[in-house]
């Protein structure tokens, strides 16, 4: 050893030697392009470069993995949640095992790993020894030879496990925070378009205007709030899934410019919300109301804004890729470390559906974590938006006095119009 390393030293002085000291120092066009500083090679002086731009295919898009994902956006009701909980639904998950968008979008992955196991078993057949099938043990063509068999031990997996469950559970944990997350904004915006309108139309003043022109507000100010919460939907899906709909029911619910000023916005949603304050501004009603319904319109921003964090900001891709890279090199390799452990087993077959089956559910934990990761595309955002025009637009036909209560009217409130009438014991407005 020590012979070698003075054969190593003495290779790297001839060296120096030969091409002088700029054999370990920077060239001399280096020094000429840096204006003839010697500059070091830090971070500090290296640019960010930014990672190229991912360009799909229109076989990216119609892969199954992408057209499932339609099929998730589920809402349920009473009749589903019976089904959920209802006592066959083992028997009905397992039934179904093998049609499981999971198990169908992990096929190759799963090939792959198997296909190592039994080429390690048949391996090791011929480097080793195999039974026949009536159980008599046979020497391979190429044992006790320099071909080796392929075995591992079983430790280093065992030593791995804890590390590789801790990476898989914060993978998912977080995928489905951001699943969380996203699904609270569109419930924030359900509740906060319902209170919009609710509050647009029991603050509004119909002395001062005719009972058609309140109408025509009430309606104008309904789809407006519906444009907005469409259009962050639209922001939020892929172009060649929702833009000729989302075009085509603006179209049909909203005003014809105003509906193409929406469309060639830079920032759809941020028109759309614009167009709402100009709604609202545009009721009849004390300020302090109208403020208090501006208050509920700029929820509708902070909901827009946490959405567009999540779709553009995943799970750091280092951590998804080292992630990925784990279980692919653990799965690929446990087919040698269950060689012998399963060596009861006709010609230790019993390490190909063990790998089989080890495979579908841990590569199934990390698809899991991959697919809530972006949780737009299962959202059910054209059901909420569908329930929302239903909902706000039915608001704005509630009429003052429409179902048979009082309505007393009063002049616009200020604190010194509280007077005390002594005959009645009532306060008047």
């Amino acid at each position: 050893m020590t012979s070698f390393r003075r054969a190593v030293l003495f290779v790297a002085l001839a060296a120096s030697n030969l091409n002088g000291v700029s054999a370990f120092a920077p060239s001399k066009a280096q020094v000429v392009a840096n204006g003839g500083v010697i500059k070091s090679s830090t971070a500090r002086d290296m640019k960010t470069k930014q990672p190229p731009a991912a360009v799909i295919t229109e076989k990216d898009k119609t892969s199954y993995g992408e057209v499932s994902r339609q099929y998730r956006r589920t809402v349920y009701t009473h009749n589903e949640w019976v089904k959920h909980r209802s006592p066959d639904r083992f028997g009905r998950n397992l039934g179904t095992f093998a049609s499981s968008g999971i198990f169908k979008n992990l096929s190759s992955e799963v090939l792959t790993t198997t296909t190592v196991a039994t080429f390690i078993v048949l391996w090791n057949c011929l480097t080793g020894s195999y039974q026949d099938l009536a159980g008599v043990a046979h020497d391979g063509p190429l044992k006790d030879t320099i071909i080796p068999m392929l075995t591992l031990p079983l430790t280093p997996f065992t030593l791995l496990s804890p590390s590789l469950g801790l990476l898989l559970v914060f993978r998912t944990n977080t995928s489905y925070q951001r699943w969380d997350e996203a699904r609270k904004n569109w419930g924030m915006n359900i509740n906060h378009t319902r209170d919009l309108v609710r509050m647009g139309n029991a603050y509004y003043d119909r002395s001062a205007v005719s009972e058609e022109r309140a109408q025509e507000d009430l309606d104008r100010l309904a789809l407006c709030t519906w444009s907005f919460v469409r259009a962050m939907k639209r922001h939020l899906s892929p172009e060649w899934e929702d833009e000729e709909d989302f075009k085509k029911e603006l179209f049909e619910k909203l005003p014809e410019q105003q509906a193409q000023k929406i469309i060639d916005a830079a920032h759809r949603p941020n028109r759309a919300l614009q167009d709402l304050s100009v709604a609202i501004e545009n009721l009849p009603m004390h300020f302090i109301r109208k403020n208090e319904i501006h208050r509920a319109a700029t929820i509708f921003e902070d909901n827009l804004g946490s959405s567009e964090r999540l779709l553009s900001s995943p799970v750091p891709v280092f951590y998804s890729r080292w992630t990925a890279r784990f279980v692919s090199f653990w799965l690929l390799f446990l087919p040698l470390a269950l060689y012998e452990p399963l060596g009861t087993s006709w010609n230790h077959i019993g390490a190909i559906p063990v790998t089989f089956a080890v495979s579908v559910f841990l590569f199934g934990i990390e698809e899991l974590a991959t697919q809530l990761e972006e949780p737009f595309t299962i959202l059910p955002m054209q059901g909420f938006c569908d329930k929302i025009y239903n909902w706000i637009t039915e608001i704005a036909t509630f009429a003052p006095g429409d179902n048979g209560m009082p309505v007393y009217t009063h002049p616009s409130y200020t604190p010194d119009m509280v007077v005390k009438d002594k005959s009645e014991e009532k306060v008047l407005w």
